[in-house]
């Protein structure tokens, strides 16, 4: 059970299980430090939404995303970290005893390690909240088998676009992928693979307008090609979209710097604008969001953590 009493103070409370926070979870351990981890669904983040990971060093053969998923969490368990279920609501980080507001308690700790990730960018059109979970997805490894031999779509260039669109060719009849562009984003291996796939059509600098459908989903879409300015229907059954992510900091309180898409703002250290409290992972402002960076930003936010609290002891005495 976790305790809320002064007495029962937390060294540091890290908010996620994906990369970022299990990594952040084993440094901190491995510091002798009394570490909790939050989770508001299962252990393992965004890893949980892929099928499988083939750029993780030290795995040369592709792993499933699952698995390492699980790997880290049992490290995380092995290491002897506490463990909460629970959404983060606010945080109070006036003074030096930061509080941590979640559904189930407040707790309260020296320091805080936001790794509470992204979440799946929507792209705001007419029927896409009305046919979510009807058609429209935002994770193809959820519900591509619920698409078998149908004619699906997949919204945007980047990698998780092209690897989510080959993953739908083995249920799909056909795959359109969509995108806004007249060059893909994806690194050029996945580029490759996809633009040689027989089961999949590229639509280029097309824009989704609406997602239409009647009482049993998703029946088609209406697009836009901006080069010829012209406007046109595909018929489809499924649409899954892959067009960036936000930012998971609901919680976070305006003392704690974001940049202009709400992406906490670090220092190389993992420092935010509040001492004793740090940010790691893919909810830090940054250029490269990977599992590898994740886990090297997990690491140093957990060593700057223990750094602060060696340095800054009588804040708590």
């Amino acid at each position: 059970m976790v305790k809320t009493s002064n007495s029962d103070l937390y060294d540091t409370i890290i908010i996620g299980s994906g990369p970022a926070g299990c990594s952040a979870g084993i440094y901190a351990r491995r510091a002798k430090l009394r570490t909790l981890l939050i989770e508001r669904f299962a252990p393992g983040g965004k890893l949980l939404n892929y099928e499988r990971v083939e750029n993780y060093p030290g795995f040369p053969e592709p792993i499933a995303a699952f698995e390492l998923a699980k790997r880290f969490n049992d490290h995380v368990d092995a290491f002897g970290v506490e463990r909460l279920s629970a959404e983060v609501q606010q945080l109070d980080v006036s003074g030096p005893v930061k509080r941590v507001i979640t559904s189930e308690a407040t707790l309260e700790t020296k320091t805080i390690i936001i790794a509470s990730g992204a979440a799946p960018k929507t792209l705001g059109v007419s029927g896409e909240r009305e046919f979510e979970g009807r058609g429209v997805s935002y994770c193809a490894v959820c519900d591509a088998p619920f698409f078998r031999d149908q004619d699906v779509a997949v919204v945007g260039g980047g990698d998780a676009a092209v690897e989510e669109a080959m993953y739908l060719t083995r249920f799909a009849n056909r795959v359109y992928l969509i995108h806004r562009r007249d060059k893909l984003r994806a690194a050029q291996d996945l580029q490759d693979r996809l633009l040689n796939n027989d089961k999949v059509d590229v639509i280029w600098n097309t824009v989704v307008q609406e997602i239409h459908g009647g009482e049993g989903g998703v029946e088609g879409l209406k697009l836009y090609n901006k080069k010829d300015d012209r406007e046109f229907n595909l018929s489809v059954q499924g649409i899954f979209v892959f067009v960036g992510f936000s930012p998971n900091t609901h919680f976070v309180p305006a003392a704690i710097g974001t940049d202009e898409k709400g992406f906490v703002i670090t220092n190389e250290n993992m420092e935010t604008s509040v001492m004793g409290v740090y940010a790691a992972g893919d909810v830090r402002s940054k250029n490269l969001r990977q599992i590898v960076t994740a886990t090297s930003d997990g690491a140093i936010a957990a060593v700057s953590a223990h750094r602060y609290i060696d340095e800054n002891s009588r804040l708590w005495s």
